[in-house]
């Protein structure tokens, strides 16, 4: 595995939050060969995505209700979806920040998804570094059209905007999908030359210690589409049956 190099530095703000402050390489990564979960620009998410980065991590104490657990759902089953290739599959973040996932066709791509989770960063690690981890997100069907009787088409199941998380059948608050922005496209040309592996990146935050690095998890994913309300994205471990063991699925009820 090759370490992501080291170039020119900046930062910057989106909406009066501050933005991940990471050295700012030259962009070398070329758009996807092919649109699958490409859509339009989230602009009447906008405020909501502003909102939602300033408020806390809540983890309810509530029963859960989502069915996902690690008993239900394994890697065969997903081996039997109708269909599934591999991605790059980036999960990023500041420790005690929230994590974000990152789906690219390729290291080389720029990232066709990214969804800020429900999940400090440093939490993610040690839960995979303990055993098996499954993240499940979970989102609402819309309502068709009661007056002419037609049944609307749903988006596409990836680009839905907001998302009920659970994390190994805990319920943990709520993902959100965003375009990428300036800094998360830095990252991944950082990671361009990373195909599999954990570290931190730099960054040029004044302060020291491990709250001002940006920890980073990337493997292959192999991405299977059970239906169009049902997708999973499992992580494939270098390390056989001995690495951790991660998967997450996007579901529509």
């Amino acid at each position: 595995m090759t370490e992501p190099r080291k170039t020119g530095s900046s930062t910057s703000e989106d909406q009066g939050q501050p933005m991940l402050s990471i050295p700012r390489p030259t962009i070398s990564l070329v758009k996807p060969p092919r649109r699958s979960f490409r859509s339009r620009p989230l602009r009447l998410f906008g405020v909501l995505r502003s909102v939602f980065r300033s408020l806390p991590i809540f983890t309810p104490k509530c029963k859960p209700t989502c069915h996902l657990t690690p008993t239900h759902l394994r890697h065969t089953d997903v081996s039997r979806n109708l269909s599934s290739s591999r991605v790059t599959g980036t999960l990023f973040g500041y420790r005690k920040g929230r994590v974000s996932l990152s789906i690219q066709e390729s290291p080389s791509c720029l990232p066709t998804l990214i969804i800020e989770l429900a999940m400090q960063t440093q939490v993610l690690l040690r839960d995979m570094s303990s055993g098996m981890v499954r993240i499940a997100l979970e989102c609402e069907k819309r309502p068709g059209n009661l007056k002419d009787h037609r049944t609307t088409t749903p988006p596409k199941l990836l680009n839905e905007p907001l998302w009920t998380m659970f994390s190994n059948g805990k319920k943990n608050g709520y993902g959100l999908r965003r375009d990428p922005n300036e800094e998360d496209i830095s990252i991944m040309e950082l990671l361009r030359a990373v195909s599999m592996g954990v570290g931190v990146l730099p960054t040029n935050s004044e302060s020291d210690g491990p709250d001002s690095e940006i920890a980073y998890v990337r493997a292959t994913f192999e991405h299977a589409i059970g239906s169009r309300d049902s997708e999973t994205f499992y992580m494939l471990s270098h390390e056989g049956n001995n690495g951790p063991e991660l998967t997450i699925f996007f579901v529509r009820i």
